[in-house]
């Protein structure tokens, strides 16, 4: 049988409590960090995922309705609204009758950080174009002047990159491939300094 000394309890002293509150705070110090980065990328590429579906949306939509759909990005501030337009008179999507409307707005345009904290459209500094060639822009979208992505109803598309970035560094590309209307998601690797499939 164990005999407690006369006058000690069986508690913690107060340098082992400061020593363990030392390491609890030290690894959170290291641990947040990685955290915070990891839930940047997964936000980000989810928003590159998203872009991709509603592409992949537009592109059965005007398979089924033999129609022109697709996605018009509208500047505001510093990102863009993004949303799904349709062909109303069957001569493709055009500007001017968008804002007639003709060519319909298929709901409301809506930001990316609505459903994705901290994600816009954009590069990030440093990071080259996803064809390797340094940046000229950090412009994230690049679909043609006018900013209409359409996809036909013999399945082609318009070429050009959706670049979106997190907060911090993270960096996505969605390319599309206009003859056959494929689309591939990116990702920048910043430790070997080049784009890779996902």
């Amino acid at each position: 049988m164990a005999r407690r000394l006369h006058g000690h309890s069986p508690g913690y002293t107060l340098l082992e409590l400061l020593f363990v509150a030392a390491i609890t705070g030290t690894l959170a110090a290291i641990a947040v960090p990685f955290g915070l980065r990891a839930l940047d990328d997964f936000q980000t590429h989810a928003a590159a995922r998203y872009l991709a579906q509603r592409i992949g949306s537009a592109r059965f939509d005007a398979i089924r309705r033999s129609t022109t759909h697709g996605l018009r990005f509208i500047p505001a501030a510093t990102d863009y609204l993004v949303g799904a337009v349709a062909d109303g008179n069957r001569n493709g999507l055009r500007t001017t009758e968008l804002a007639s409307g003709v060519d319909r707005a298929l709901g409301e345009p809506e930001r990316l950080d609505v459903h994705f904290a901290g994600v816009s459209f954009g590069i990030v500094t440093g990071v080259p174009d996803a064809d390797g060639s340094p940046a000229a822009t950090a412009d994230g979208v690049r679909v043609g002047a006018s900013r209409l992505l359409a996809v036909n109803a013999d399945g082609t598309a318009t070429s050009g990159t959706l670049y979106v970035r997190g907060r911090g560094r993270s960096q996505y590309a969605v390319r599309i491939l206009g003859v056959t209307g494929r689309v591939r998601i990116l990702r920048y690797d910043q430790v070997r300094g080049r784009w890779i499939d996902v």
